[in-house]
């Protein structure tokens, strides 16, 4: 099967000015997507949807094929989804048809080839329609996270059906990561949010599941790779 990956990186960062182009240990952000793209072997053709000069031209010092992306499409309020059947349709125009759709947005830059390839393999297996990565979140709907009710009291966003003192009792959720996302153009085009079809997953660790929103993020990142030095 023939894969398409995707990175989807617009300018005009409002969390972090620049942040797809801010070099993390003496890299450009935006360049660990596509060398992790381009070192995955179920990949065949590595493409960066922008609007940004700057990004334009990381991406093709990289080896990357550039999307231009119209402005409409490269808002604070412009769904992502729009962007990915954009680029399902460019790429079909310029490269002809493919049978899967790898998105790995830039701000997850710890993400590993396995992780990638995994989540191919996992879309395959349980024959969904896409496949996001999850990490175990540290938060719980049914035991720390609340909400207030109608007599602006606090409550537990999630009852549980008995009492709970302990937070292994609670079933186990997750957090969805921005590591990698496994679907098919077909499914891209004709549904509409990650949850119109059926979603398998991988679980990665919190270790590669950083994704940089704010200056924090990049801090932390930039010492988990340092620390792997």
């Amino acid at each position: 099967m023939k894969y398409f990956a995707f990175i989807f990186a617009r300018g005009g960062s409002k969390g972090l000015p620049g942040k797809n182009v801010k070099p993390l240990a003496g890299k450009p952000l935006l360049e660990y997507s596509i060398d992790t793209a381009q070192a995955a072997p179920s990949v065949a053709r590595v493409f960066v949807s922008t609007d940004d000069k700057e990004i334009a031209a990381v991406a093709k010092n990289a080896g990357a094929i550039v999307i231009d992306r119209p402005v409409e499409l490269a808002t604070d309020q412009s769904p992502e989804w729009l962007s990915w059947r954009h680029a399902v349709e460019w790429a079909s125009q310029h490269y002809g048809e493919f049978d899967g759709f790898v998105s790995l947005p830039a701000t997850s830059p710890l993400r590993s080839v396995d992780d990638v390839e995994h989540a191919i393999e996992k879309l395959q297996s349980q024959d969904a329609d896409i496949c996001i990565s999850v990490t175990p979140s540290s938060r719980s709907p049914y035991f720390n996270m609340v909400k207030a009710n109608e007599s602006d009291l606090m409550e537990l966003v999630i009852q549980p059906d008995n009492e709970v003192c302990r937070r292994q009792d609670v079933p186990e959720v997750f957090d969805i990561t921005t590591v990698v996302y496994v679907t098919t153009p077909a499914f891209v085009m004709n549904h509409y949010g990650l949850f119109s079809g059926k979603v398998a997953s991988i679980e990665v660790p919190k270790s590669r599941a950083v994704d940089i929103d704010d200056i924090y993020d990049f801090h932390l990142a930039e010492a988990i790779l340092q620390s792997e030095k």
